[in-house]
């Protein structure tokens, strides 16, 4: 017991120092070690599928596309080609994808390409947008702050919805997908959230108070969708954790389950701040 908690208290100390600096550093750290983080993702995406559910798709396949069209989006919004012709590596895999099942003779090639698509929408395509996150809504220059808070704002919900839960937690949100979580868990973590939005708004004036309240709040309600729909996923599949990859905590869906749903939303909330202002 004691031995597992000093596991995950280490492993979560060395894996936040290493995410917050690269995200600090540049706009390279940021791509190399969101990169390798998406092509890990999309690993035990893919894995889970083949060993646990028995669908067979083109893995190291869908893998490189993914990571394609990561790197895509990073060359697109950072300004390093502005041209969309950096998707062209991407449409070319869908092509691969969709022509290989030709020669592969699956029992059920629809099930393949469903799934393989699953994977590029499900967890290729927000990491993709975490470029237009840090560069895409401020004229390509590389911001961080973006991030940061989407990462900030996860963690204090995150944080405060289990303290919040495990002392007065009585009703259950989804008992049938995840028993643990309650609507007072979520509650305490929503309120902890904008009160460190008011707090991280102070010093970043990118958006106006009014609408990094707006930003956390679009983090909480998605991000908590997102851990339920991972919940969904890991209970249809009988798995209690995605993998194995960070000791004491589980895979790297496990990490970035709130993330991941969080990332298409806010970029949705980005524009519709951009298209009001």
């Amino acid at each position: 017991m004691v031995k597992n908690l000093i596991t995950r208290i280490l492993t979560g100390i060395v894996f936040v120092a290493v995410l917050l600096g690269s995200i600090l550093y540049n706009q390279y750290t940021f791509a190399i070690v969101l990169g390798t983080i998406q092509i890990l993702a999309l690993i035990e995406f893919y894995g889970l599928l083949s060993n646990n559910a028995g669908v067979k798709t083109s893995k190291y396949l869908n893998i490189v596309g993914g990571f394609l069209l990561f790197a895509g989006a990073f060359l697109y919004f950072s300004g390093v080609e502005s041209s969309l012709i950096v998707v062209v590596p991407y449409i070319l895999y869908l092509l691969i994808l969709f022509a290989s099942e030709l020669y592969l003779k699956r029992a059920n090639p629809l099930e393949s390409l469903a799934y393989s698509l699953l994977g590029q929408i499900y967890v290729a395509l927000p990491y993709a947008l975490l470029s237009y996150m840090a560069f895409g809504y401020e004229s390509g220059v590389y911001h961080s702050v973006y991030i940061l808070g989407l990462f900030l704002f996860i963690w204090v919900n995150d944080s405060f919805a289990y303290l919040f839960g495990v002392t007065l937690g009585k009703h259950r949100m989804f008992e049938r997908i995840s028993p643990k979580k309650s609507w007072e868990g979520f509650i305490g973590g929503a309120v902890s959230a904008i009160i460190a939005s008011v707090i991280f708004g102070h010093y970043f004036t990118g958006l106006s108070l009014c609408q990094w309240i707006g930003y956390a709040s679009v983090v909480v309600a998605a991000g908590t969708l997102g851990d339920l729909i991972e919940s969904l996923f890991k209970r249809t599949i009988k798995v209690k954790d995605s993998g194995k990859m960070l000791p004491g905590h589980g895979g790297v869906l496990d990490r970035f389950d709130s993330m991941i749903f969080a990332i298409p939303a806010l970029f949705v909330y980005l524009e519709a701040v951009k298209f009001f202002s």
